[in-house]
């Protein structure tokens, strides 16, 4: 007897090349003795002296890397990299140190087996020693709710208009991709209008193996705008709950009759093996060394803190009890011990959940930061207020949160002149995605730390499509002269919606 999956996928080979379908990965013939580079080129974790490459062959070969600060390569340095294995599924990093900080350099890679492969070109910018002006993006959720790569619409076109301001780097705020959002070949649209999706196997049904979490950001990555932005971007990636299931949480045993694998821990262990693998970021599946928490140093200006609220959380049933925890002791300690040692001007707090906005899990159970009831700290708020309190009495200046998860885009002031707990220092939390996913919000906003709406822009109808717009991305800008944080909320087509310029504190 056939399995569901098998056939859907009959049906979609029936379905032949007048639809949006797509089964294997275009431009690429297995018949080929040379290998092929088939999903791109990324850079990532970049700072003033180093960064990290990454790629993916379509067979066993080694990864090789020119590196040159010229984009004829003039002068190119060659690198050997790691042999790319069926092990991680042909994927590979370098790791590149001994940098020139302030320096823009121009990469080539090939895949050399018995013979070599085309070269595929990327670039990033090193982080300067001295001030100088920054330009970094932040977005999140891409393919979820059924939104897939749609070509009639453009694909990923955010990534367009996100290409145009030429970003230092792009820090994803978590559900890079969807693993429980399998996706159909088409969806009727409110105005008599079709979405038609692109298909690969791995998304037609919610990803559970090792290799159908690979699939997922494969499938994110055959989509042409995204691949030449990361070519030409470098990425700051940090996981949610999308890159495992929704709304995920350590020991969960899930209910859900698509699940065949009903231990989360199980699932999340394979899914971090793949974010892993086809992020380029520095962190590994399963070492402690390799934890996804961790702090960025973009020069005398900027810190990231790229936050893990997602491995060490604590059950969304028991969010609002005097254990809730969403960052963890030993991450809590971290941040706090990395923010009174960062010398930088602005400290931004990259966090995959909002503070402040109420977030429910089903009846009862909360999924956010907050427990909706406004007021003394109580659950997993308690950490962040440990937080606050500790900031202000460390005098930590100029931190600033930027978030996404809610499929909506947002600018949040939170002050103690307003708040149930009080003890700490006034600060903004901007809010902005989805890049292509279902919208959603407006959100509710718990008064335990003061927060105010002063900006919110939301669909008129849960699950309104990309066709209909509501895809947002966040841009900042760090002038290295008077070393204002300026702040710009856009759109699909990157128009404005909503800017602020903060001043350092001193």
């Amino acid at each position: 007897m056939e399995t569901t999956v098998q056939i859907a996928r009959r049906r979609l080979l029936a379905a032949g090349a007048g639809g949006a379908i797509l089964l294997g990965t275009p431009g690429i013939s297995y018949a080929s003795s040379r290998p092929q580079l088939t999903h791109g080129v990324q850079s990532g974790d970049v700072t003033d002296r180093g960064a990290i490459l990454w790629t993916r062959a379509d067979r066993g070969s080694a990864m090789r890397v020119e590196l040159a600060t010229r984009p004829d390569f003039k002068h190119a340095r060659v690198i050997d990299g790691p042999a790319l294995t069926e092990a991680t599924d042909f994927t590979g990093k370098v790791k590149l140190r001994g940098l020139r900080p302030g320096q823009r350099y121009h990469y080539r890679v090939r895949a050399e087996g018995e013979r070599e492969s085309e070269p595929l070109e990327g670039s990033f910018t090193t982080a300067a020693c001295e001030p100088a002006d920054i330009t970094f993006q932040w977005s999140g959720d891409l393919a979820g709710q059924g939104w897939g790569i749609n070509p009639d619409f453009g694909g990923y076109r955010i990534f367009q208009a996100m290409a145009d301001a030429e970003p230092d780097f792009f820090l994803c705020s978590g559900d890079f991709v969807y693993a429980d959002g399998p996706l159909v070949e088409s969806v009727a649209l409110p105005d008599g209008t079709t979405w038609k999706n692109t298909l690969v196997d791995e998304k037609l049904k919610v990803a559970e193996t090792l290799d159908e979490y690979r699939g997922q950001f494969k499938y994110n990555l055959l989509d042409e705008n995204l691949r030449a932005y990361l070519a030409r971007v470098p990425m700051v990636n940090q996981w949610d709950d999308h890159e495992v299931t929704n709304n995920w949480y350590p020991g969960e045993i899930l209910e859900l009759p698509q699940y065949t694998e009903k231990r989360v821990d199980v699932l999340a262990a394979r899914a971090r093996q793949a974010f892993a693998e086809f992020t380029p970021g520095g962190f590994g599946a399963t070492d402690e060394a390799g934890r996804i928490y961790r702090r960025i140093a973009y020069g005398p200006l900027l810190d990231v803190f790229v936050l893990d609220m997602r491995t060490f959380k604590s059950a969304n049933p028991d969010a609002d009890g005097a254990t809730g925890e969403v960052l963890g002791a030993t991450q809590l300690a971290w941040l706090k011990r990395e923010l009174r040692r960062s010398k930088a001007t602005w400290k931004v707090i990259a966090a995959d959940l909002p503070v402040g906005l109420v977030v429910g899990d089903g009846t009862g159970a909360q999924e956010g930061v907050s427990n909706g009831e406004g007021g003394a700290p109580g659950g997993r708020e308690t950490e962040i207020a440990d937080l606050l309190s500790y900031a202000k009495r460390e005098g930590v200046k100029n931190m600033v949160w930027l978030t996404a998860d809610v499929h909506y885009t947002a600018a949040h002031h939170y002050s103690p002149d307003r708040a149930v707990f009080q003890d700490f220092d006034p600060f903004w939390e901007f809010v902005s995605g989805p890049l292509n996913a279902g919208g959603f919000g407006p959100n509710k906003l718990d008064a335990t730390f003061g927060p105010e709406a002063v900006f919110v822009q939301a669909p008129p109808a849960a699950n309104t499509s990309p066709a209909q717009g509501f895809q947002f991305f966040g841009e900042v800008g760090i002038d290295a002269e008077t070393e204002m944080f300026h702040v710009s909320l856009k759109d699909l087509d990157g128009n404005t919606l909503f800017s602020k310029t903060l001043e350092p504190a001193a």
